[in-house]
């Protein structure tokens, strides 16, 4: 359920609160923390910072963090008891709606996938949830060339053996009688397949070709700008069973999406049939891509083959041919520090102008600086028809004249940016005040809309939420 504590008693305590910031050459007047709060005490103690409060949860990379200026945000840790952030980012914390106060605007997680959000429920409240693709494509990109070598050479294996020998005092007498139990290939000139050509399969393509090998792939989504990363060499394939049949390597780059027409154990028995008999399968993508049981029957019926993945597998632990990885494919400082920076700077944009980029859930939007004298308002709706009218009909009453406006959408849900121009309401004259209080209730109340937020100079000020047709703010 999500948190709305005291409501009802800061409506009659705090009515007309109003929170006034200059902003060039007149002041804009908006309502501020009149429900969501235990009492109004704790509501004027909160916004005295007049700083956006950014919730972390696990340990975020100090780096990161250095990206949001310490004049506009401060960081407060999971410790923090009141939970009332405006934005919240983690790593691998399953995030509970409990956590999820009414002041939050955006969640952003450090990391490209988003299982442990949950994402329909925060599409539903209006709250985009920001990933960071792409941070971590090095790093795994590296442990995927590392795990072609080890499942070309006998690697792990001839070390165990030599830990083995080491114990018994016998390595300088038998190690090179036994060398020969651990022979491989190379991979200068064999056919790596890669499926999934994103931000880490178009870079494991690139440099699997200047290692000299013959890449091809598979992707059906493929972006303009992956394909431009790829090697001109690459050669591109119609289907998962086409792209592997002839492969001496196979790498999974693709999302697991659940689900009927979904990726799970989508390398199975129909794909596993038509490959190679010693081909090498590496999956750093996710677990739940591959049939256990499919791989362990074509393990079992070829030697020769390889399976090496960065996740654990109840079933092909202790295989022969398994190599299993404690997830280490952005386990490094580098990935953490730009995962964490990718994702402080898209909440830093998001709370600053309104824009949206990497967001699982909203529509990519950006609308360009607000002009001079100008006040930038952005609203959440359902993605219904007549939204649109509706909004814009809400900044007529009001008298407001706009002059920029974007809408975006992307499944149920919409997003708008809008600019005005308070002069054209008569209330924007120098040393005036532009009262928006109506307005934003105007808009939130609508039925459809989610949440509203007027941008100007004061962090954390100018945000409301329509919750089961409740007006919060």
């Amino acid at each position: 359920m999500l948190s709305t504590r005291g409501a009802s008693v800061l409506r009659a305590s705090a009515a007309g609160l109003g929170r006034r910031q200059a902003m060039r050459s007149y002041q804009v007047s908006v309502d501020h923390f009149v429900s969501g709060w235990e009492n109004i005490i704790e509501a004027q103690e909160f916004t005295k910072t007049e700083k956006y409060q950014i919730q972390t949860f696990n340990k975020i990379s100090p780096q990161g963090l250095a990206q949001f200026s310490p004049d506009k945000f401060e960081i407060k840790g999971e410790a923090w008891e009141k939970k009332d952030a405006h934005a919240i980012l983690l790593r691998s914390h399953k995030l509970q709606e409990s956590e999820v106060d009414v002041s939050v605007r955006a969640i952003a997680r450090c990391g490209a996938g988003t299982n442990n959000v949950p994402v329909a429920r925060m599409t539903e409240l209006g709250i985009p949830v920001f990933n960071t693709p792409g941070a971590n494509a090095n790093a795994v990109k590296e442990l995927i060339l590392c795990g072609m070598l080890l499942g070309s050479r006998r690697i792990v294996a001839g070390i165990n053996h030599m830990t083995k020998l080491g114990t018994e005092g016998l390595a300088k007498e038998r190690v090179e009688k036994d060398k020969a139990m651990f022979g491989g290939r190379e991979l200068k000139g064999k056919t790596l397949s890669v499926i999934g050509l994103g931000h880490i399969g178009a870079s494991t393509a690139r440099d699997a070709s200047a290692l000299g090998m013959n890449v091809q792939g598979y992707d059906p989504g493929l972006s303009i700008n992956s394909a431009l990363k790829l090697p001109r060499t690459i050669v591109l394939k119609d289907s998962i069973g086409s792209a592997s049949a002839n492969a001496d390597y196979i790498s999974l780059n693709i999302p697991y999406i659940k689900g009927e027409g979904g990726t799970h154990g989508i390398i199975g028995a129909d794909v596993l049939n038509d490959i190679k008999p010693d081909a090498v399968i590496l999956n750093f993508a996710r677990g739940e891509l591959v049939d256990s049981e499919a791989m362990l029957n074509f393990l079992n019926q070829n030697p020769d083959a390889r399976y090496i993945s960065d996740f654990p597998d109840d079933l092909l632990w202790d295989h022969e041919n398994v190599i299993l990885l404690p997830h280490l494919g952005a386990s490094t400082e580098e990935a953490e520090d730009q995962a964490a920076a990718m994702a402080a700077d898209t909440i830093t944009e998001y709370l600053n102008s309104g824009t949206i980029r990497n967001s699982v859930n909203f529509p990519q939007t950006s609308l360009s600086d607000r002009t001079p004298g100008t006040i930038r308002i952005t609203v959440v709706n359902k993605n219904v028809p007549g939204m649109l009218s509706a909004i814009t009909e809400a900044f007529g009453r009001s008298k407001l004249n706009i002059s920029q406006q974007v809408n975006q959408s992307r499944d149920g849900i919409a997003y708008n940016v809008i600019d005005v121009d308070p002069k054209t309401s008569g209330d924007g004259e120098p040393g005036s005040i532009v009262d928006l209080k109506e307005l934003q209730k105007d808009l939130t109340t609508l039925d459809g809309v989610l949440s509203s937020r007027i941008l100007f100079d004061t962090p954390g000020a100018g945000y409301a939420r329509n919750i089961n047709g409740e007006y919060f703010i």
